[in-house]
């Protein structure tokens, strides 16, 4: 009777191990399909982004030089992205303009461009109502941990605007310190 129950038990081990690895290891989920008409041709960037906007409902990002959209990418973002940041660990990707304030090749998610968030009104805010503004918003890859080309599915992050890591490759190419960044609800 015990090598029944060693044996069952082994065996119902054994299952959730594989479903585990069936779960993580499954094959990147296509990305959301963008609206008609906003593929743009894949020419290789030269020099710096001169802006960056990001459509929270759209759930896009679209890069800029010259003044001209040259690159529109799916993004995931904050696991409860309905309206602006308001507090630590809400969930939320903040809604504004703001400016690429850090570079961190080192992150815990494949390269990491960070935002000047919180900014003078959000603290004062936050403060005012005795909580945390929260802070470390940042543009990034994938966690390290993720195997390319597998992508987490759905918004995932504690707020930040999360990509490719092939696609974080090419902002982390052409963003620089000082780079805008609109983020839109």
């Amino acid at each position: 009777m015990r090598f029944l129950a060693r044996l069952f038990s082994a065996l119902c081990i054994a299952a959730l191990i594989a479903g585990a690895a069936a779960l993580w290891l499954r094959p990147p989920a296509p990305p959301p399909s963008l609206p008609p008409g906003t593929d743009l041709p894949e020419t290789a960037l030269s020099g710096p982004l001169d802006r960056i906007l990001i459509e929270k409902s759209a759930r896009r990002i679209t890069l800029y030089q010259n003044g001209q959209p040259v690159r529109i990418w799916p993004i995931a973002l904050g696991f409860a992205p309905s309206g602006d940041k308001e507090k630590q660990g809400d969930g939320r990707t903040p809604e504004g303009s703001f400016t690429i304030d850090r570079r961190n090749s080192g992150s815990a998610y494949h390269l990491s461009l960070g935002l000047d968030y919180p900014q003078p009104k959000d603290i004062a805010r936050a403060r005012a109502a005795g909580y945390s503004p929260g802070g470390d918003i940042m543009i990034h890859g994938q966690p390290n941990a993720v195997p390319e080309p597998v992508m987490v599915p759905g918004d995932w992050t504690a707020g930040c605007i999360a990509l490719t890591n092939a696609q974080m490759r090419e902002i982390w190419d052409h963003t620089p310190i000082g780079t805008k960044v609109e983020i839109r609800p």
